[in-house]
Order: structure tokens, then sequence, then C-alpha cells
């Protein structure tokens, strides 16, 4: 009965759309237990029948393969499905990758215990078991793993009360945390669903999912400028935002098939969509491309086409901007920006970023620059000055950071010269009387001397810093480089040195 032609037909075309649907709310794996090869096989063809694009008959390509053994007496239908171990092994390892595009496999006993694949996170069964077996074959799925917050286990048999008698032999706790009823699950995803909905009371987001594809882009904007907003903020709103879209998230995966859960699909990847637009502007936390994949599968799930290429600068405001935070242009059109919350967000993060990138560089101009970043903002956090305010402030700081970058080429020095000549303190009165034509000479022989003493481990050898912070005393004496002043320039240049020296040593 369990394998007759017309059942597997509507059990394929059942797992079929539960995984497809499942794929939308979390990316991962599947696996579907049989009672016997030969349901295997049927099972398998009445799903290529519906898929057809799920088939190969390379071992390295396909989204569906049968794992199982055969022997000589087998019929002809079952061949292709019969391979070495070695065969066997390269599919588990393409089922363990989270990036290959094999997604399903169908077996009947084989990998239902002592295989480990992480990313699996559903299980169809359509076998009866009982016991450790049982226990075994849920452990398959069961892993949190990435951004799944458990397995989920699809019955087609009625198994429920075998699972009741298996999880006897468990503890309290593990019978407390193995096979959460499906309609618990819905409700944990509502109560989340409603925390994050009542964040953005007083504005109606509901144009994302009517307006054209301009006006939802806009939305997106305004909607994180909400979020942004500094009440909010001062709250701690961002990160309870992040942190409760990260547990809608994960309630959502656990029901996404149920119909309480589609009909809030687009909802959950729009807040999804924020939350990452959040995590990439703001400096604190961070996002995962998962995140992002699972916020844009959701949105793109029901269809949402266009019939027009859409401009994705000219909606948000902006003209096509030289690529380069720096230029003038886009420091104009980011100032002008109407959403005042995000276009300082937008300048912090980037001017973050930038500041960091130079710390690797010039240790004395990125220490510089981060204190100016951070006794604006820390100005703004108090409300001594208002988002208007500090976005000029920060575009001032930009073009400060810019004009930097031009003073290796008016004073004649490469960047790693400028960086050394810089931790001379040149803007100090009594150095500046050496002159700059004497400090661009100390800044060029300081670069070949710890160019030619650098090695692979001098940070870890004392005897070799010993010995350059001797000859960086002996160049700042030579040139009558003040006395008051050469202790601190001479840990100033050595910190320099540390920074570049893992560039020069490789």
């Amino acid at each position: 009965m369990v394998g007759t032609e017309k059942r597997l037909a509507q059990v394929a075309n059942d797992i079929i759309h539960h995984f497809e649907n499942r794929l939308t709310a979390m990316d991962g794996k599947g696996m579907i237990v049989c009672m016997s090869r030969r349901i295997c096989v049927d099972l398998y063809n009445q799903i290529i029948q519906l898929r057809p694009d799920w088939y190969s008959d390379d071992d390295k390509q396909g989204s569906l393969k049968v794992i199982m053994t055969g022997s000589a007496s087998d019929p002809e239908t079952f061949r292709p499905h019969i391979r070495s171990k070695k065969a066997r092994d390269a599919i588990a390892n393409r089922l363990r990758d989270p990036q290959d595009p094999l997604k399903l496999v169908i077996v009947r006993d084989m990998w239902l215990t002592g295989f480990d694949a992480p990313c699996l996170h559903t299980m169809y069964i359509d076998k009866p078991m009982k016991g450790h077996n049982l226990m075994q074959a849920i452990a398959r799925v069961n892993r949190v793993f990435g951004s799944k917050p458990g397995g989920l286990v699809v019955d087609y048999l009625g198994i429920a009360e075998d699972l009741k008698n298996a999880l006897r032999d468990y503890t309290e706790g593990d019978r407390g945390e193995t096979g959460i009823p499906i309609s618990e699950a819905v409700a944990l995803m509502q109560e989340k669903y409603e925390i994050v909905q009542a964040m953005f009371h007083g504005y109606d987001y509901s144009r994302f999912f009517t307006g054209t594809p301009p006006e939802r882009l806009t939305t997106l904007c305004e909607a994180t400028d909400w979020i942004l907003r500094p009440e909010f903020k001062d709250d701690n709103g961002v990160q309870r935002y992040i942190q409760a879209v990260t547990e809608l998230s994960k309630a959502y995966a656990l029901c996404a098939t149920e119909e309480e859960a589609i009909n809030l699909r687009e909802e959950v990847g729009f807040f999804q969509a924020i939350k990452a637009t959040l995590s990439k502007h703001t400096v604190e936390g961070g996002k995962s491309k998962a995140e992002l994949d699972a916020a844009v599968r959701q949105i793109v799930t029901r269809a949402v086409a266009s019939d027009q290429v859409i401009d994705i600068f000219a909606t948000a405001g902006l003209d096509k901007p030289e690529i380069s935070i720096l230029s003038d242009q886009f420091l104009a059109e980011v100032r002008d920006l109407p959403q005042k919350n995000l276009a300082l967000e937008i300048l912090r993060k980037l001017l973050n970023d930038e500041i960091r990138s130079r710390s690797r560089r010039n240790v004395v101009q990125s220490r510089h620059f981060s204190e100016m970043l951070e006794n604006t903002i820390k100005r703004y956090q108090n409300r001594s000055i208002e988002s208007a305010q500090v976005i000029q402030e920060l575009i001032k700081l930009a073009e400060d950071m810019r004009e930097a970058n031009r003073r290796g080429e008016d004073l004649g020095l490469t960047e790693d010269e400028l960086a050394f000549y810089d931790a001379l303190e040149v803007n100090d009165s009594a150095v500046q009387v050496l002159g700059d034509e004497t400090l661009r000479t100390i800044a060029r022989e300081l670069v070949e001397a710890v160019r030619r003493n650098v090695s692979i481990d001098w940070t870890e050898r004392e005897a070799v810093r010993a010995k350059l912070r001797a000859i960086v005393k002996r160049l700042l004496r030579k040139y009558g480089y003040p006395p008051d002043k050469q202790e601190k320039a001479t840990q100033t240049v050595i910190q320099q040195a540390e920074t570049l020296c893992k560039d020069w040593a490789a």
C-alpha cells in the first residue's frame, strides 16, 4: 500500500512543495526515508518527473540522489542508484556542503546512523521506525547549524506514538527539547512578529507590498531611517530590533510551511532586509551572507517582478556617484538625503571603515581621524548637535581625510614614508624648527632602516626590537631632533614599523 504508484505520486508532489517552501525560509538540505529500495527508486522517478531539472546522471551534478546498496540480482531500474563506497562518500561530501546544489537524498537504511551533515534540516519519514532507530534517524537533522534553530520531521505514516515511546528512554530535559508541536512554533512566531511590528508603530510600511519597485526601495530606506531615529536608538532600539528579528526568523524557520507563516512571509522578509541594512550601515553588529540571502529569498518568493530597469541610485535620491566615498559629489548627495538618520549612519560606517583601512598603513593619521569621529558622534549622542549638523561635521572629516591623501604627493613622499613622517610629530612647534626637508630626510632613512632590519617574527624578538630602537634614536640625534621629544617619537616609529612590517616581511 505504501508503495503504490498513486500514493507515491501524492507524496512526491507534497515533498516538492513542502521542501521548496522550506527553502524560502532557510537554506539547507533534506532526507527522505522510505520502506524499501523499490519505493526509494519509484519515489525518485516520481519526483524527477515533476522536477526534471533536479535530475543528472552525473554524481557530481543534480539536486536529488538515492543512496542504497545493491546486488547482482537487482533489476535494471536499480542500477543507476547502486554505487561503490567511494562514490557514496563523494555524494555524502556534496550533501555536507551547504553551497552544493545537492538538496535531497532518498534512503532506506543507509545514513540513518553515524552520518553527520549539519546543514540537514528536514527529514521526510515514510517508513515505520521505533525506539533507538527512530531517535538515531531524527538526530540526523536536529543539530543547530548557522541560521538553523533545529530540525523538522515530516511524518507520512503516523509515528508520533512511536516517538513518544522512544522518548521514555530519554531524560526529562531531553523530552522537553524534542518533538515540539508545530502549533507551539506558530504561536512563538506570532509573538515575535507582533514584537517587531510594534517597533514600526507610527510608520506605515504597507507601500512596500503594494507600490512600484522604486517605491518599495524608497520604503526600505524610510523604514530603516525610522528604526534609526534618535529617541529609538537611545533606548538601545537598533540592537533590540536586530535581536527581535533574529528571534522571529528562527521561529519562522521552524514553521515556514504552515499557512500562518506563509501569510507572513513577505513581512518577515521585509523585516530581515531592514535588519541586514542596519547591520551593514552601522558600526555595531554584523550580518551574515546567509541572513541576507534568506531575506532576499522571502521577498522574491511571491514572484515580485518588474517590467522595467530600476536605477537604485535615483530611487535613493542619489546621482550615480564617483566610486569614492570621499568625492565631493557623493558627499553632497549624502548630505541632501531626506532620511537624515540613515545618512548619518552611512557616513559613520564609511568613515569608520576608511579609518580602519588607514590604521593598517598610518598609525598617527588613523588615530587622529578616529578621535575626531568619536568626538563628533559623542556630541551627537549627548544631544549637543543635531543630525544635520553632525552630517556636516562628518562630511568635513571626510574632506580632511581626502586632503590627507594628497599630503604625501605635496611632500614628495611615498605612502610608507608619509606614515613615518607623521610618526615624527611634525605638528609640534619644537619639531617644526627642523624644517620639512630635514623631516622628509629622516622619514626616508627610517623606511630604509626598518626595511633592512625587518624579519617575519621581529615583533616577537626583543633583541631585534632593541636594535631597531637604537637605530631610530641614532637617526633622530643625527638630524638634531629635540632630545625631550625623542623617546615618544621612537615609540611611535616602532609602533608604525610593527603596523607595516607584516607586508614588508611577506
